[in-house]
């Protein structure tokens, strides 16, 4: 799915997916979810709860009512009212991913965290170094 058109506005079920999906992959590779999933709560509740919010952005980015996201996700309206407010720290974390998908598009599974890209960049010089001195 890296390099692939996400639809911010989605058309249809496969657009739906395809957003969801993005939501979802840039949410889990952010600082945020990494502190979530670190902290004390109950981990699959809260993925759950972070694939509801992602779930219920997409249909609603496709004009889709609440009630009918509340049925489809079997889910009350009042949650899907508070995911897409942003009033659960899943609403908010995905809303910041729709964000960073409208700015800077879908990046697919690339790490999201400089520190990230650092050590990334790091690891490759090493390599690169230890590379040349078997060459020589």
């Amino acid at each position: 799915m890296a390099g692939e058109e996400v639809p911010l506005k989605p058309l249809g079920k496969e657009d739906i997916r395809r957003l969801e999906l993005a939501l979802l992959i840039t949410a889990l590779g952010s600082p945020e979810a990494y502190e979530e999933l670190r902290g004390e709560r109950q981990h699959l509740t809260w993925v759950d709860s972070l694939f509801v919010a992602a779930a219920a952005l997409a249909r609603d980015k496709a004009g889709i009512p609440v009630s009918k996201i509340a049925d489809e996700l079997g889910v009350t309206e009042e949650t899907v009212r508070k995911h897409l407010r942003g009033e659960t720290r899943a609403g908010q974390i995905i809303r910041r991913a729709y964000e960073r998908i409208a700015k800077e598009g879908f990046r697919g599974l690339q790490p999201q965290q400089p520190q990230l890209e650092e050590r990334l960049r790091r690891v490759r010089q090493l390599l690169e170094e230890a590379l040349k001195e078997l060459q020589a």
